[in-house]
């Protein structure tokens, strides 16, 4: 996978259709224009079928240019409902996947000092680039930023105490191979936390889904947070041997 910069992939333009055109619906229903709110809410449905259409097509990661994405509101996938699910303690080593600029990692960090460092891996130097000016606005001198991919971690066996992956995991080619090399970093008993949302993500994964996959990994599914179609998911990994070392 290349670490250029990216354009807008055909995924990423229907999900912008699909927002604006549900926000159209709601504003007609409120003036009374049933018509209209109708049209938009058929826009909206076929833009998100769209969209999955072509990320299972071809997964790639959220391009830079459309990053102001990550700052609207996200709730029920909120940085404090993430840090109930995850329960990051002051002196831990946790590891996050696919940052992007940062939105998780302020709140996370802070709840790891004095001592505790958060690692983050992505395979976007833009995005990268905007996370560490803004943990420095911050004050967050405790995120260790590294440029990489998430199918072949740079990281030592058996390192980190938890990990975490928000909306990640459907834009990879081989998810199968991040789970498993998250698994491998982890700690016996570590805590992974996945985070998707299918209403407004088209790369969300199920719950079933994963629930497959993290078992194919090594890991224990603990509990969910959340409804189906927006939740967090709390695994733990299991004391096998190490597969391979990377770091």
């Amino acid at each position: 996978m290349s670490h250029s910069r990216r354009k807008a992939r055909l995924t990423d333009w229907a999900s912008v259709v699909a927002g604006t055109s549900a926000i159209a619906a709601a504003a007609a229903v409120a003036l009374g224009k049933v018509p209209l709110a109708g049209a938009c809410a058929a826009v909206c449905a076929g833009a998100i079928l769209g969209a999955r259409w072509s990320s299972q097509r071809g997964p790639s990661p959220m391009p830079y240019s459309l990053r102001w994405v990550l700052y609207l509101p996200r709730w029920p996938l909120s940085a404090h409902r993430l840090r109930v699910m995850l329960h990051p303690r002051p002196g831990e080593r946790i590891l996050e996947l696919g940052p992007g600029v940062g939105i998780y990692s302020l709140p996370i960090s802070a709840a790891l000092r004095p001592t505790g460092v958060l690692e983050v891996l992505d395979i976007q130097a833009e995005m990268l680039a905007t996370l560490q000016e803004r943990a420095r606005a911050a004050g967050a001198e405790n995120i260790v930023a590294t440029l990489g991919n998430a199918q072949r971690l740079p990281y030592a066996d058996r390192s980190f105490d938890a990990a975490y992956v928000i909306g990640v995991l459907g834009e990879l080619p081989d998810p199968d191979a991040a789970l498993k090399e998250i698994g491998r970093v982890l700690k016996p008993g570590g805590r992974l936390v996945v985070g998707e949302a299918l209403v407004i993500d088209p790369d969300g994964v199920r719950l079933t889904a994963l629930r497959e996959m993290a078992a194919r990994a090594g890991f224990m599914f603990d509990r969910r947070l959340g409804p189906g179609a927006a939740y967090f998911a709390k695994f733990s990994s299991q004391a096998a041997a190490p597969t391979s070392i990377t770091a």
